[in-house]
């Protein structure tokens, strides 16, 4: 195994080197919700924020929607 890249090393990508290294640590992550741990406290409120959804499906905004607003903003 190499050694892990410093701060330094990574200002030094290129932004086509680091969104490789963002698509390396992705694929690097284990495939199984379970393998993650999450809190008590996180799970209670994933728990509520799906049962708020549920309850009112129509407060939702679409993707494209939201990925609309962003690009007009930035």
């Amino acid at each position: 195994m190499s050694s892990p890249l410093s701060p330094m090393d990574i200002q030094q990508l290129n932004s086509a080197e680091k969104l490789d290294l963002i698509s390396q640590l992705w694929d690097s992550l284990p495939n199984s919700l379970e393998s993650v741990p999450i809190s008590d406290s996180h799970r209670e409120e994933l728990d509520r924020r799906l049962a708020a959804a549920d309850k009112n499906p129509d407060a939702a905004i679409p993707w494209a929607e939201v990925k609309s607003l962003l690009r007009r903003e930035s």
